[in-house]
């Protein structure tokens, strides 16, 4: 079939049939699989019902075509979720400014290759009168339209590049392009997948792609963009397709569910959205399984706990209630709550990515004020009392430990296990204190430094009363000394202010003019000494009570203020203005005298 019309005594749209006898676009889908794959016999236009989306009587001869075959955009207008794409082509095409080789890239299922194949309908419409140009309304009626759309065009030619990645494929692309369209205003290259092209094939390309004759468009089509080289990249106009948003999917297979007669629960749909991850293709799979899943003694109707039940989520409920008893710090009931979810089939990685999007979403109310996502007022009512409720640390701690526990619960060899595993530890840890305000606690304890002494009726001040501790640290220092450790006694004794000394325990402050660490000499003697592992921590301000050596000249300077203050020697004093007083020793130390050092 040419683009010579049957009837040379009429216009090529011109006939006895009335408009509506044109064929639809689920006609046109239909004769352009017929065409490749052949049909089990030959079907009258009166097979089909008008609207190309509304189910037709069923034919025994006919396979069931799947939704995302059956709704396969067919114009600009029915392809969702990218206007900025359209936009462009729109003005592209009013201001004669085709680009020679465009590129769509994006995941899976968002319209790539429909994409490409309505840009080629869009450059070849002639219109119905057969005077039109390229268009971004291609009419579908005319000869090119009709016949890209039945895959039989002789000028469109689409390649398959995960199965032609050779250099011999593109050159049979590089001597085809010399010749001119047959019956086209242009002749298109559709290459899907490009990116498995191999590197000499790419090379092979670059020049034809760079500088193709006029009659020439290229439209590629792939998901994996990065694998292509840069010089090739640099030679098209690319499009990022986006993915779809929830709310858009939600409408679009409401709207499908409309046409093809079935009942279906919003929440169900927005399941469904939420499960195709913005690919239209994945979600009309995901569509099209819960159809069929949905009981008969429901009259089909698609429920939300069908599909929850179908996809092995667990309920919106069931997900808060899990969420709750974390929060709560209640071990018996979570383990109840995860074991009643597995025993209804609920996977445990689906708990647990449940768990993660419950914090994403209580999070991002948080932050942006406003009222939590949800499928539900019941849901929506609860996220918001959360959100007002947990501090932003401990969201961003429990994030990180689901994250975690994403991971564990993926690798397990026993799902379960981890899963158990890993919520009770976030219990835990999830009821600890922000470690930022104990930080800060600190700090601030450090900075208003040890208690003033309060003073007595007569103003003098009393000694601070010292930590209740349970051993003796004077003893202690005396027995490490003793034991051959004379290095670190002296440390102890010169160092060392006792703010809480127990069994295994030493919280301790120093001088500001001290700086090196000795909290591992101190750990070592301790542990020499008792036999026992001591935590030892210091206390920064100068915290505690004074150290041994602070209190031995305290008790010197005492002592020699004492013996001035007595009449007989400041009598002696007064007589001889520059005589000294001499320490005799008095009685023989009980113990070695060490020459203490400040730098010890």
């Amino acid at each position: 079939m040419g683009d010579s019309p049957d009837n040379p005594d009429g216009l090529p749209w011109e006939s006895a049939a009335d408009e509506a006898d044109a064929p639809s676009a689920a006609e046109l889908e239909d004769a352009g699989q017929e065409s490749m794959f052949g049909a089990d016999q030959p079907r009258s236009a009166a097979d089909h019902t008008l609207d190309p989306h509304v189910s037709a009587p069923s034919d025994p001869a006919q396979p069931y075509r799947v939704l995302a075959r059956k709704y396969r955009p067919q114009t600009f207008a029915e392809l969702i979720g990218q206007e900025a794409m359209v936009r462009t082509l729109a003005n592209a095409i009013a201001r004669d400014r085709l680009a020679h080789a465009f590129l769509m890239t994006g995941v899976r299922g968002v319209g790539k290759t429909s994409t490409a194949r309505l840009i080629a309908k869009a450059l070849n419409c002639i219109g119905p009168d057969g005077n039109g140009g390229p268009t971004i309304s291609p009419c579908g009626v005319c000869e090119p339209c009709r016949a890209i759309a039945e895959g039989r065009h002789i000028d469109v030619i689409e390649m398959d590049a995960a199965s032609h990645t050779g250099v011999d494929d593109v050159r049979e692309i590089i001597e085809a392009v010399r010749y001119v369209a047959v019956s086209a205003r242009y002749k298109i290259y559709i290459i899907d997948e490009v990116h498995m092209l191999s590197r000499n094939a790419f090379n092979a390309l670059l020049k034809t792609l760079e500088e193709p004759p006029a009659h020439v468009k290229f439209l590629f089509a792939t998901t994996e963009v990065e694998k292509l080289p840069v010089t090739v990249l640099s030679r098209t106009q690319r499009f990022d397709l986006r993915r779809i948003p929830v709310e858009m999917l939600e409408s679009h297979f409401a709207e499908i569910c409309r046409k093809e007669g079935v009942e279906a629960d919003p929440e169900a749909l927005h399941i469904v959205a939420n499960a195709a991850e913005g690919s239209v293709r994945d979600g009309l799979s995901i569509l099209d399984q819960a159809i069929a899943h949905a009981d008969l003694d429901t009259e089909g109707k698609v429920t939300a706990a069908r599909v929850r039940d179908m996809l092995g989520l667990a309920d919106k409920g069931a997900q808060r209630r899990l969420f709750g008893h974390i929060l709560e710090g209640e071990g018996k009931a979570l383990l109840e709550a995860i074991d009643e979810q597995y025993a209804l089939g609920v996977e445990p990685l689906a708990l647990m990515r449940a768990q993660m999007d419950l914090a994403h979403r209580i999070t991002v109310a948080q932050v942006s004020s406003g009222e939590p996502e949800g499928a539900s007022a019941d849901e929506r009512e609860q996220l918001a009392e959360w959100s007002g409720r947990l501090p932003a640390g401990q969201l961003h701690r429990l994030w990180q430990l689901f994250l975690k526990a994403h991971e564990e619960v993926r690798l397990a060899p026993d799902p379960l296990v981890a899963l158990r595993m890993a919520l009770l530890r976030t219990l835990h840890a999830g009821q600890l204190p922000d470690p930022g305000k104990l930080a800060k606690r600190i700090e601030a304890l450090a900075e208003a430094g040890p208690a003033l002494a309060p003073r007595s009726a007569e103003g003098v001040a009393e000694p601070a009363a010292a930590p209740q501790a349970s051993l003796d640290w004077q003893e202690m220092v005396d027995a490490i000394d003793n034991s051959g450790l004379m290095q670190e006694a002296s440390i102890m004794r010169l160092q060392v202010r006792v703010v809480e000394l127990s069994d295994g325990m030493l919280r301790y402050g120093r001088d500001a003019k001290f700086s090196d660490d000795i909290a591992p000499v101190l750990r070592e003697a301790l542990h020499r000494h008792t036999g026992k592992r001591w935590s030892v921590e210091e206390i920064g301000g100068g915290a505690g009570s004074p150290s041994l050596v602070e209190v031995q000249e305290a008790e010197r300077e005492a002592a020699a203020a004492a013996t001035r203050a007595h009449p007989l020697v400041k009598a002696a004093l007064d007589a001889f203005p520059n005589a000294e007083l001499i320490d005799d020793g008095g009685a023989p130390p009980q113990r070695r005298e060490v020459p203490w050092s400040r730098k010890a």
